[in-house]
């Protein structure tokens, strides 16, 4: 996990240099192992014609890397007063972002050194397949401004929303079994009583819990013969003092580099491990477009749609999965993750306060809640049913018109679009 964060730093700016690193190295050998190698394969060109071709492809290329990327980054930074700074910025590290510039440096650089290495001064002594390579990596530059110009369509908001509810899904799939699978390990029995060995403390500047590595823990855990208690979530923001885990009824102490290693820290959120990453975002998206500011409650319907297809995989799969155990089945870690309530909170409060004078929003919410209500087991009820009288009483409170109000009680995955008629249960017919 370590290796996997630092690669995604590195690749922001890493991935260009070596792309630059090794287009100096081709320009500057290439074209002298070719004439050493294959003497008898000339271009037809002369030196004056190979200049003059890579002087305008250097200067094409310079020209456009400049434009292109000053756009893109305009782009990132209105988008990310639109939507949500933390989703925007995950976007602008896109590795096509980083491979497209990469490629135009390259294509710069490589038409630049090429011709030091090429003896113009002798006729005939033009190689044969370095000036080719020139265009080669023009036309992958060309291929790479598609492919950004592809990208940058995903900061459309609707793309952007489905972004962000696939990050929600793949997460939500590899980490939550579904309810038809075993039971979940019980929480250990007498952890509280058993002594504290050991306990984690994290220094330095405040960091972001980004993923757990539990098989890394679980084996330590079942080496020093304890059990491991993970003190804070994934996506918590710890800071100096603040404690990261217990080590219970251990023989020994484990070594605290170990431990460490055992729960991956960075500088802000990702989608690993932490389903309730997408779920903060797309929040984030509808209540910013519920602001005075930008008015815009379709955007929060349809930000609604995506909470609603993560709402339904998370009821329908095993939540209680934060007791993990080793190859003897005897439970060793303890980490916290959260629980049904915790996340209909998160999806739904914030929406429903900066929404609540909005017809469209409240008629959606109440589609949304009824419709899981209908799809998921009873044992995730109790928790919709209290978010469905909460909607009704901020109903009640912002409509003060009775026949406004029974417009936002209205149920409609529209939210202004087809009310929901519900089937008698006398006759079947409908209402």
């Amino acid at each position: 996990m370590r290796y996997k964060s630092r690669m995604r730093g590195w690749g922001i700016w890493g991935i260009p240099a070596l792309y630059a690193a090794a287009a100096i190295a081709a320009g500057l050998t290439f074209p002298r192992f070719e004439n050493r190698i294959f003497p008898e394969l000339v271009s037809q060109l002369s030196g004056a014609t190979l200049i003059a071709i890579c002087s305008a492809v250097a200067s094409g290329m310079i020209a456009l890397t400049g434009f292109v990327f000053s756009l893109i980054f305009l782009m990132v930074q209105f988008s990310a007063t639109a939507y949500s700074p933390r989703l925007v910025l995950w976007m602008a590290r896109d590795p096509v972002v980083s491979h497209a510039l990469g490629i135009f440096t390259a294509t710069f650089l490589y038409a630049i050194c090429a011709p030091t290495g090429i003896d113009l001064g002798v006729p005939g002594q033009v190689p044969f397949f370095s000036p080719w390579l020139v265009g080669v990596l023009l036309v992958a530059s060309v291929g790479m401004f598609i492919a950004l110009i592809q990208r940058i369509g995903l900061l459309q908001v609707n793309r952007m929303l489905i972004f962000t509810g696939d990050q929600g899904r793949k997460v939500i799939a590899t980490t939550y079994p579904s309810l038809a699978s075993m039971a979940p390990a019980a929480r250990p029995e007498g952890l509280r009583a058993l002594p504290r060995t050991q306990t984690l403390i994290h220094h330095g500047r405040p960091r972001t819990v980004q993923a757990v590595d539990i098989g890394a823990l679980v084996n330590l855990a079942r080496t020093s013969g304890g059990v491991i208690e993970v003190a804070v979530a994934v996506g918590d923001t710890v800071v100096e003092l603040t404690p990261l885990l217990h080590v219970c009824g251990a023989r020994e102490p484990i070594d605290e580099r170990r431990l460490r290693n055992g729960i991956e820290l960075g500088g802000e959120r990702t989608f690993e491990q932490d389903p309730k990453y997408a779920i903060r975002l797309l929040v984030d998206i509808a209540i910013k477009a519920l602001s005075p500011a930008i008015n815009d409650p379709t955007t929060a319907v349809q930000a609604l749609d995506q909470i609603q297809d993560l709402l339904l995989r998370l009821g329908s799969r095993q939540l209680e999965i934060g007791v993990f155990c080793d190859s003897d089945g005897k439970s060793r870690l303890v980490v916290p993750f959260p629980e049904w309530d915790e996340l209909l909170g998160l999806s739904f409060d914030e929406i429903r306060s900066c929404g609540a004078t909005s017809t469209q929003v409240m008629r959606r919410m109440n589609a949304l809640v009824a419709e899981l209500i209908l799809a998921l087991p009873e044992k995730r009820h109790p928790a919709l049913q209290y978010w469905d009288e909460q909607l009704k009483a901020s109903i009640a409170r912002s409509f003060a018109d009775n026949e406004e109000r029974q417009q936002a009680s209205k149920e409609d995955r529209q939210g202004l679009g087809a009310p929901r008629r519900h089937s008698s249960a006398v006759d079947g017919s409908c209402f």
